[in-house]
């Protein structure tokens, strides 16, 4: 069983890699703005990242079914919802610090919707789609940090302006919840959905490296 990670985030491969699997990438070409505006006003956050992760998910299977017949799509999307309102990628410097003038010293919470399309002989077969909600506690870096942490570009990329496993670690105080989720896809969350489509986790576990054999030793 194959899996194939709908997305370019580097941290999405790299929990998936740390956590046994080595999936192929095929990053999708959704146009965000064109999904979320077709909910409406009144979505939840919930509903938010779930249909942008499917509208992910399903783009990316239509176009590896005829590759890879027999595999999982799983497409995901992290937001913040901070001051009532849900951000993603800053996008700028000045965008980014504006963030950070809001979050320093509060709380706030990240969501990800998670998507699976199962791919069954050539063809979407079916899909399943859920969402992790993991609570942020930031410290107030100091100017020169923060300045720094916007220099770096780090902050730019990624949803809500901060990362957990890079240099935004550095201000993040705590969190309540899967750590995995705010890295950008929860591991419990995705061997839940997987478990509805009928897929154990082992199954895409990539195999272990041959061990080498002992060679003997002279006694001396």
């Amino acid at each position: 069983m194959r899996l194939v990670l709908a997305s370019a985030s580097p941290a999405r491969l790299a929990v998936l890699r740390a956590a046994g699997v080595e999936p192929l990438v095929d990053v999708s070409d959704v146009d965000e703005d064109a999904v979320v505006a077709e909910l409406g006003e009144g979505a939840t956050p919930e509903d938010t990242v779930s249909a942008l992760a499917l509208a992910k998910a399903r783009t990316v299977a239509a176009r590896v079914a005829a590759a890879e017949p027999d595999c999982v799509v799983v497409g995901a999307d992290s937001m913040l919802w901070l001051d009532g309102e849900l951000v993603g990628k800053p996008g700028s410097v000045d965008a980014a610090r504006g963030r950070w003038d809001q979050m320093a010293g509060r709380a706030a919470d990240l969501f990800t919707g998670h998507a699976l399309v199962r791919v069954t002989e050539g063809a979407p077969s079916r899909e399943v789609t859920g969402h992790a909600r993991t609570a942020v506690a930031f410290t107030e870096p100091t100017t020169a940090e923060l300045e720094a942490y916007l220099a770096s570009g780090e902050p730019l990329a990624v949803a809500g302006a901060f990362t957990l496993d890079g240099r935004g670690g550095w201000f993040v105080e705590g969190i309540e919840g899967d750590p995995s989720n705010v890295v950008g896809l929860s591991l419990p969350l995705t061997r839940r959905l997987l478990a509805e489509i009928g897929i154990g986790v082992d199954a895409l576990w990539a195999a272990p490296a041959p061990v080498p054999p002992t060679v003997p030793t002279s006694a001396p």
